[in-house]
């Protein structure tokens, strides 16, 4: 184990990596549970784990991965203990109508566009197999790298390239048939 000067410098390295992959692992967490609440116990616990590991002696050579690898297991670990509950069924069971939601009203037709193709963009994500989507998602909505995502899914960085390559040319197809059927047919 490391003498006074190691831990202090340990602690310093934990510390720089709280402050700044915190919000980043919310984000994700929050995105992967639709429960920011939740989101939140689970980012503190996955801080929570870490530094345990690291005053018991263990070195953690790149902070980002093994976060992301931890807060990942223990979003698994959350989706294998909920119920299979649709969020239609829930709120009408609460008596709730898109009326009641404020934010759904208003606002430029420019901010209603964005969030309707990110709507579109998240459907589509979801409709592509999870071993693309988990990849994609660690891409290009948590910004992580393929070398940092190797490590995180435990395969190789040419594996994850490829899976990245495979569900871009997925989510293009989706996306190229929706426009499809949203063209007018020509009558002969």
């Amino acid at each position: 184990m490391a003498g006074a000067k190691g831990d202090g410098n340990q602690e310093e390295r934990f510390l720089e990596a709280f402050e700044t992959y915190n919000d980043a692992l919310f984000r994700h967490a929050v995105y992967r549970l639709s429960d920011r609440e939740r989101a939140i116990e689970l980012v503190h616990d996955t801080f929570t784990k870490v530094w345990t590991y690291v005053r018991t002696g263990h070195t953690v050579e790149s902070y980002k991965p093994f976060l992301y690898k931890i807060l990942n297991n223990l979003i698994v670990d959350e989706y294998r203990r909920r119920k299979d509950v649709s969020l239609d069924s829930i709120l009408e069971k609460e008596g709730i109508t898109e009326g009641n939601f404020k934010e759904l009203h208003g606002g430029s037709i420019e901010e209603l566009t964005f969030t309707l193709d990110a709507k579109q963009a998240v459907k589509f994500l979801e409709e592509i197999p999870d071993v693309y989507r988990e990849v994609l998602v660690l891409r290009f909505i948590d910004g992580l790298g393929p070398k940092e995502i190797s490590d995180l899914v435990e395969e190789s960085e040419n594996v994850v390239s490829v899976r990245i390559h495979r569900g871009i040319k997925l989510l293009r197809e989706r996306i190229r048939k929706a426009e499809e059927a949203l063209r007018p047919r020509r009558v002969p």
